[in-house]
């Protein structure tokens, strides 16, 4: 079932035409009122309950809304053009909002894909675009949003790890934008068949489980250390080498292997050490 466009009539026009007809009902009751003629009252009468009940077609319709209209229980079309218009008289009426709406889902625990418990969230934005399938396709259409996004939720923090670990692999911490994406897509194609398009979904809240997240942190503090770690010494082993590549070419000493090896120990010491060393001044020779 497709959204199609119900007939209707612009409503200024038809409420001038409307008051005519009152006016001429009025008319002609107080004319055989006046004539003593018994038809005239009547007619006037029958008139009168006519043009009130084709009054009951008047509706209005808000910008970025829709009208749903219905005879008999058949579905006979949506007016989304806005102001006041007039119908038949025999429709019901629901007004679906058109506008973009958003909602922040509760904070999930699922496992990644690495089997981490972690705690995840996500908003969601999204506006109906075809109201037959909204009102007809599904029984709520608003509570089958907001369950089947955070189906598609669960659905997608288990195709990811939490964290790439340096492996480069696509994860939920580091690859927002195709995470975001992949949320999207499994959102909308459950929402496909309820008439409803997401315009954005994106993740809110994202975190390791309380009762790993102590050990994770650990093991981030410990990967940082030794990332850091591992800059230092590559930074002290090219200073070293720049040292005794300048002293030889300058020749301000000539240093044997033995020599070299204590001088690039020393060295390390200072450059990667995490404290300030404390210099010994050698008052002797060079071989003492």
């Amino acid at each position: 079932m497709n959204e199609t466009t119900a007939w209707s009539l612009p409503g200024i026009p038809s409420l001038l035409a409307l008051l005519a007809g009152f006016v001429g009902a009025v008319f002609i009751f107080v004319d055989g009122a006046s004539s003593r003629d018994p038809t005239g009252p009547v007619a006037g009468f029958l008139l009168f309950g006519l043009l009130s009940f084709l009054a009951k077609g008047f509706f209005q319709v808000q910008p970025n809304r829709g009208t749903v209209m219905q005879l008999f229980g058949c579905y006979s079309g949506t007016v989304r053009h806005a102001g006041l218009r007039w119908t038949n008289p025999f429709y019901a009426k629901r007004v679906l909002s058109l506008r973009v709406r958003n909602f922040e889902s509760s904070r999930l625990k699922v496992n990644d894909n690495d089997g981490n418990p972690i705690e995840i969230a996500a908003v969601v934005v999204w506006q109906v675009v075809d109201t037959a399938e909204a009102v007809f396709q599904v029984e709520d259409f608003e509570n089958f949003v907001q369950i089947q996004s955070e189906s598609a939720l669960r659905e997608m923090a288990t195709s990811y790890p939490y964290d790439s670990h340096d492996t480069g692999a696509p994860s939920l911490r580091s690859h927002g934008k195709e995470v975001n994406q992949h949320l999207r897509d499994e959102i909308q194609e459950r929402l496909g068949t309820a008439g409803v398009n997401v315009v954005e979904a994106r993740i809110t809240h994202l975190a390791y489980a309380q009762e790993i997240a102590q050990a994770m942190l650990q093991r981030q503090q410990a990967g940082a250390i030794i990332a850091a770690r591992t800059r230092i010494v590559e930074g002290a082993v090219s200073m070293v080498e720049m040292a005794l590549e300048q002293l030889s070419v300058r020749g301000v000493v000539n240093l044997d292997e033995e020599r070299k090896a204590a001088m690039v120990s020393n060295l390390l010491v200072v450059l990667c050490g995490e404290r300030g060393t404390q210099p010994v001044v050698n008052a002797g020779t060079l071989h003492h």
